[in-house]
């Protein structure tokens, strides 16, 4: 313990000294406290007198008040009257990975608890929790009445508030009942399994055919929550919150909402295979047997950021019933785990569409390449930041080869400057288009592309913005440390501050990333370098300073973002200046003139489209 701890345990104490001496009573006042305490006992013997008479007029009058109360409870709820009724029972069922509690009352979902996560601040990761959770179907009765299952007590079959499976079990299930009567009632049974996500959910409609509204060709289920936010930047994990669902035998959308809008609903007409509440790293699935009719999603941001609430998501939809028995079984299946591609594709559902890959040529880059590599370093090195490292080698050699393309391309217009300078002085500014064509000749003569220098690393944007969708919602990277960053899902700060700066906090944030600084840094350098190499271009004015902006403004839109990506793109701006500097060595650019030169003195070949359009033009009566 420090000295200022010492200090100020003593100076606790001496207040609590000087208060208690200080409210100690003296003789008189004892005296006097004595008198009113006798006074005060006379009075509440007269009191228990007048007690003792009203008594009987008391109970008589709850009574009455209880047979009201049961009569406007039969009245709402008809048969389920005796369910209206019950003190609530939280009961557990966990496996090693996964701990789901129910609630009595609605027997739904209470909570969901993922032991192997920890949130940014080691405390239990909980998915949702509390009474802000509702889960429950909805039906008209014969009698016209509306039934809220969520709002009835179930009765579980089970004694224990906890079931636990071992290693030797192969499952454990959990049975709760809403009764209408002993013959007549709703059960729920989940089903879990060791080392599972996955947890079955059955509903029997035991005799309840007598009891619905003989039009009934469908059940309302209800299920809302608010999820809880996990991560260290409430803010960035809000962006990768919304309500993701998959249309029957259709593709994959979402619902989210944006900083203009608070919330959003949205009605499907088109059944939907399942529903996921989903979160940067986690998601909340409900998956139906049969689809789910005329969905109606609503997703609302909680503006109450003390409690760390991300958004409030509701799902109504419509479950098919058509009982040809007197017992009818609902069939759905819920997943509350982590955003896992490899765990999220074995389900054959399109479930791995909850970690989010991009579009079109991104996605297909990282689902054939990045995850697999980055999946097979992961069996054999447990530091993500050599994973990284490796992952970010290999690629750079993958493309290896455009990028010695571009840099030998751009030394190639390099070598043949003092040719295009002359250019530019033989042709006035004024004939631009002429002098285009002049330099445009040369290139040909050359044999030199002019475009060998830019679509090489335009065939490299796809792998960064491949990067950019892997690295923030890759659950692989949550809570790895490596050097200086503590958790590379989440941003490297080594400077921080509480105090709210305009425009800074809200787009910069409080706090400054190092790895996000120094991949800034090597972005300068390497466009220094490329400016450099490629001095033969002339560039219009204003240009080289938003070049160098750039860099900048990438700075303030990643310093929020994951450490892991500014970390590659940090690593891939240091093995571009390598590389740069290893082809600057081992290109001859007077070997590379000599050969430029005696290109020029070849014969210019002609492509077969360009001698296609000669042979048209001559036909048509057009000489050159």
């Amino acid at each position: 313990m420090d000295r200022n701890s010492v200090i100020g345990l003593i100076l606790i104490a001496a207040i609590l000294i000087v208060f208690s001496i200080w409210n100690t009573p003296n003789q008189k006042a004892l005296e006097e406290a004595r008198r009113k305490a006798d006074s005060i006992a006379l009075a509440q013997q007269n009191q228990a007198k007048k007690q003792v008479a009203d008594t009987q007029s008391f109970k008589n009058s709850t009574d009455q008040v209880k047979a009201k109360d049961s009569i406007q409870s039969f009245d709402q709820y008809a048969e389920f009257a005796k369910a209206a009724k019950d003190t609530s029972r939280i009961i557990s069922i966990e496996n090693d990975v996964l701990k789901l509690e129910i609630s009595t009352k609605g027997g739904g979902p209470y909570s969901v608890e993922l032991k192997k996560y920890k949130t940014f601040d080691k405390k239990p990761l909980i998915l949702f929790y509390g009474d802000s959770t509702v889960f429950g179907f909805n039906f008209y009765t014969r009698s016209n009445r509306v039934i809220n299952t969520a709002e009835l007590f179930f009765k579980p079959l089970e004694n224990s508030n906890k079931i636990l499976l071992s290693e030797a079990d192969t499952a454990k299930s959990l049975h709760l009942r809403l009764h209408a009567d002993a013959n007549r009632y709703i059960e729920y049974i989940y089903t879990l399994r060791p080392g599972s996500y996955k947890v079955d959910f059955k509903v029997r409609l035991v005799g309840i055919d007598s009891l619905l509204a003989p039009s009934t060709t469908q059940l309302d289920l209800v299920w809302a929550t608010c999820l809880r936010a996990q991560e260290k930047e409430v803010v960035n994990e809000n962006t990768y919150t919304d309500i993701t669902y998959k249309f029957n035998q259709e593709d994959v959308e979402k619902l989210e909402i944006n900083g203009k809008t608070d919330e959003k609903t949205e009605n499907l007409r088109n059944r939907v295979k399942w529903i996921a509440y989903k979160q940067q790293f986690f998601s909340s699935v409900l998956v139906g047997e049969q689809p789910f009719e005329n969905a109606t999603l609503h997703i609302r941001s909680v503006k109450d950021t003390s409690l760390r609430l991300l958004k409030y998501m509701k799902t109504e939809a419509g479950v098919a019933y058509s009982p040809v028995q007197k017992t009818e079984q609902l069939g759905f299946w819920f997943y509350f785990g982590p955003n896992h591609y490899q765990t999220l594709r074995k389900f054959n559902l399109d479930l791995e569409e909850l970690v989010r890959l991009g579009g079109s040529i991104v996605k297909f880059i990282n689902r054939f390449l990045i995850i697999p590599v980055f999946n097979f370093l992961s069996k054999f090195i447990s530091n993500y930041g050599i994973i990284i490292l490796l992952l970010t080698i290999f690629i750079k050699l993958l493309i290896f080869p455009l990028t010695y393309k571009s840099y030998l391309s751009m030394a190639k217009m390099r070598v043949l400057k003092p040719q295009i300078d002359q250019i530019n002085e033989r042709i006035p500014a004024e004939k631009a288009m002429e002098r285009q064509q002049a330099i445009m000749a040369l290139y040909k003569r050359a044999g030199v592309n002019p475009l060998g220098g830019c679509l090489p690393m335009l065939l490299q944007f796809p792998v960064l913005i491949a990067m950019f969708y892997f690295f923030p919602t890759s659950i692989e990277l949550r809570q790895q440390s490596f050097l200086w960053a503590k958790d590379l899902s989440s941003y490297d700060a080594i400077i921080s501050w509480n105090a709210h700066i305009p425009l800074i906090t809200e787009y910069f944030g409080n706090h400054i990333s190092l790895f996000n600084l120094l991949m800034t840094i090597t972005t300068i350098i390497t466009m220094r370098m490329n400016n450099q190499s490629n001095a033969s271009q002339q560039t219009l004015p204003g240009m080289q300073t938003m070049m160098y902006m750039m860099p900048i403004i990438f700075m303030f839109v990643l310093n929020k973002y994951s450490s892991g990506l500014t970390y590659y793109y940090f690593l891939a701006n240091v093995i571009t200046i390598i590389q740069n500097e290893i082809f600057k060595r081992s290109i001859d650019e007077n070997k590379l003139l000599q050969q430029l030169n005696e290109n020029k003195k070849k014969p210019v070949k002609k492509s077969s489209f360009q001698a296609r359009l000669e042979e048209a033009a001559r036909k048509r009566g057009y000489k050159r």
